[in-house]
């Protein structure tokens, strides 16, 4: 055999092992095996997030809400570069290897990094031209305006670093490799809560910028992210490697993320929508009303994240299937990862609900308050296995493409929140029965999610 004979690379069939877990392995434990990496991630910085709070705590009240003001945003951004345009990423990559071309699959990079670099840019644009007016019609002035905007404008300078870091894992999770998605973000998580807490606090001589130190902390942690996956994508060990030349740009593989991604992004903004409807209908019954809500619903908003983290294993997972061809097994993963979500998130919802003292008791210890937190804990409580498994339900049909009838899921949720709240919010009627409107709002959810999935045909 000759020394270029032995040098020369696999053939595209020859696939790694997990791919070959992912097409023929059994479907829960290799869900399982995916889904580990991405929820301890998840962990991991949701315990960030705790810490930062904690750091903008210790500079005064104004820096909380400030802080609480620019939250939705955040998240905004966050859901559509990681849950909905992420999504549309890996499910490209996934179904391009899943039909064995590998061409395609590294071709789609170039058009991912270009959707991150536009998307990040506009919200830029948005929120550092249009921020302070936002703000202000979400009630912030004086000191906690000022605040907020010095903390958003350090954040949305660099949204483009957190697009593509959360674009370039999305890539590497679309060939199913969840572990350097894991050493990318883990460690620009802890880079992030270190940093942010020398900027914000004054540690180890540096100075003390309050809230400013939390958001050059995201930012540095974002640029960490991509260093690394832009290493790993440059070496011979990824599955799909990063060009730089050699590469032309095609509005048939721009469609092929935009009509997962493009779609999905309108799932990410309902959820905030959401969030500020139900917090405006439970602000009529009073501050220690919404304090309680708070606390029981920030429960609630925490399943997202979870459920994530099983979602971003079902992408490539369905992807690779419905790319290979075989749509019956594509929607038996996507049919067993959702049950799973289902469980957990169910479990949690049912312990919360016989016992919600294990939850809101960690937060105050003030009776009016924890009153309305345990009324909403033991209504919607139950109804989180319902939330969980729509949700799932979403992430799995991102990698089918099939991704429209979950995202009017989740706008049948909103409207029966709004309509609902709108009904029965501050007239009278206690606040159990807009709790109960959420819970509905759940259920709908999970049922008109899973009845587009059975009857959507999951074919090429």
């Amino acid at each position: 055999m000759s020394d270029r004979a032995a040098a020369s690379p696999k053939p595209v069939s020859a696939k790694p092992s997990i791919e070959q877990a992912i097409l023929a392995g059994p479907i829960l434990p290799t869900i399982l095996r995916l889904a580990a990496p991405n929820v301890f991630t998840v962990a991991v910085q949701t315990a960030v997030a705790v810490v930062e709070t904690w750091y903008v705590g210790q500079t005064g009240i104004a820096s909380l809400a400030a802080l609480a003001l620019v939250f939705p945003m955040l998240m905004l951004v966050q859901t559509t570069s990681a849950g909905a345009m992420g999504g549309g990423v890996s499910s490209s990559i996934a179904r391009a290897l899943g039909s064995g071309d590998i061409v395609k699959a590294q071709a789609l990079i170039a058009h991912a990094i270009v959707i991150a670099l536009i998307a990040g840019a506009a919200f830029s644009l948005l929120f550092l031209g249009l921020g302070p007016s936002i703000y202000r019609l979400l009630g912030g002035d004086g000191e906690v305006l000022a605040r907020a905007l010095t903390y958003s404008n350090i954040l949305f300078a660099g949204a483009v670093l957190v697009w593509q870091q959360n674009t370039l894992v999305s890539v590497v999770r679309g060939t199913g490799n969840m572990a350097l998605p894991t050493l990318a973000l883990v460690g620009g998580a802890l880079l992030q809560m270190v940093l942010g807490g020398a900027l914000t606090l004054g540690w180890f001589g540096l100075p003390a910028l309050g809230i400013a130190g939390i958001g050059w902390g995201m930012v540095s942690g974002a640029a960490f992210g991509i260093a690394v996956t832009v290493i790993y994508l440059m070496s011979r060990r990824a599955r799909v490697r990063l060009r730089f030349t050699g590469i032309a740009l095609k509005w048939q593989l721009f469609k092929d993320i935009l009509s997962v991604g493009a779609i999905a992004c309108v799932s990410s903004l309902q959820t905030v929508l959401t969030v500020v409807v139900l917090s405006g209908l439970v602000a009529r019954y009073g501050t220690t009303a919404l304090a309680g809500y708070g606390i029981g619903a920030r429960l609630e908003f925490l399943q997202i994240p979870l459920v994530f983290g099983i979602g971003a294993a079902l992408v490539p997972m369905v992807g690779m299937n419905y790319g290979a061809g075989n749509g019956r097994r594509a929607k038996k993963v996507a049919w067993i990862g959702a049950l799973t979500a289902g469980a957990i998130t169910g479990a949690i919802g049912i312990v919360v609900a016989i016992a919600p003292s294990l939850w809101a008791g960690m937060f105050t210890a003030d009776a009016a308050v924890l009153e309305t937190a345990y009324d909403y804990l033991r209504i919607a409580g139950p109804c989180y296995g319902f939330f969980g498994l729509g949700l799932a339900l979403y992430f799995a049909s991102q990698g089918s493409r099939k991704v429209l009838g979950p995202v009017l899921a989740g706008t049948l949720r909103l409207i029966v929140i709004v309509v609902g709240g709108l009904l029965i919010a501050g007239d009278g009627v206690h606040i159990t029965w807009l709790f109960a409107i959420v819970s509905a709002a759940m259920l709908a959810y999970a049922a008109f999610a899973a009845g587009a999935v059975a009857i959507t045909k999951w074919t090429k």
